[in-house]
């Protein structure tokens, strides 16, 4: 049989395959597998994503270097390391890749396919909360092998960390949208680094002047840190004020994305 010729007892006109496109859920459920796989095959993303917040977990628990407070050094560390892997993920990893794919014109030829752009995006949103769940559950290993007793409610902690994914994936695509790629791979690795020193995540807010402390407790990366501390650490029950700073930066980045985003 030809690949035009109808099957055995197939209606005339009909064909086998059928063709068309993929239902819609099948097509985001493919796109995300290989957008998960290509994350994670790229070295240098798993240098950023897992290597690095697992060596500064290690490093800054069992050797004394900075004054994290009362209490053992795991414990104040363990929530903002697991702020900084949703930082490296969703935000830094997710801008340089986007940027380039959009340099090298992946993303035109991407949204000329039968999947919608906002199914392109979701794939990716999906590749990165894969990522991320591997992350939380490496990082809460070393921290519990190194002596770290959490507190707190479940939920508490994944809506902290649902909208921190949403904020941070926001502000990543804002900028792979909006600058040329080797712009965003300079700006999206500055950010990271200054993020990581001045958003309360291995170096205590209270550290700062109280100016500065002003400023940086509504910084994304601020909230998400201490939101997860609160509940962790100090078995907080729901920080309502850390999610709705995380909530607000979520609204502003994505809606940002989508109105500025420019796919070539």
């Amino acid at each position: 049989m030809t690949a035009v010729e109808a099957a055995p007892g197939a209606a005339t006109g009909t064909f086998t395959p059928r063709p068309g496109a993929a239902p819609l859920s099948r097509m985001i459920r493919a796109q995300a597998a290989l957008e998960t796989r290509m994350l994670l095959r790229n070295g240098e993303q798993l240098l950023l994503t897992v290597v690095i917040p697992t060596l500064l977990l290690v490093l800054f628990s069992t050797v004394d270097i900075l004054d994290t407070g009362r209490g053992r050094a795991v414990d104040f560390l363990a929530p903002g390391v697991l702020a900084l892997a949703v930082l490296s993920t969703a935000f830094t990893g997710q801008a340089i890749a986007t940027g380039f794919e959009r340099r090298y014109g992946v993303l035109k030829r991407l949204g000329a396919s039968p999947l919608p752009r906002w199914g392109l995006m979701t794939a990716k949103t999906c590749a990165v909360l894969v990522t991320e769940v591997l992350q939380v559950a490496l990082l809460t290993a070393v921290a519990l092998a190194l002596g770290w007793s959490p507190h707190g409610n479940p939920v508490s902690v994944v809506l902290l960390l649902l909208l921190g994914t949403a904020a941070f994936s926001g502000l990543g695509l804002l900028m792979a949208g909006t600058l040329k790629a080797e712009a965003t791979l300079a700006a999206a690795n500055l950010v990271f680094l200054l993020l990581l020193v001045g958003g309360g995540v291995i170096v205590p807010l209270g550290k700062f002047p109280a100016a500065a402390q002003t400023v940086l407790q509504y910084l994304p990366v601020s909230a998400l840190s201490d939101g997860l501390r609160d509940v962790l650490q100090h078995g907080a029950g729901l920080p309502l004020a850390d999610l709705g700073i995380l909530a607000a930066w979520a609204v502003l980045g994505l809606g940002a994305a989508a109105k500025f985003f420019r796919w070539e």
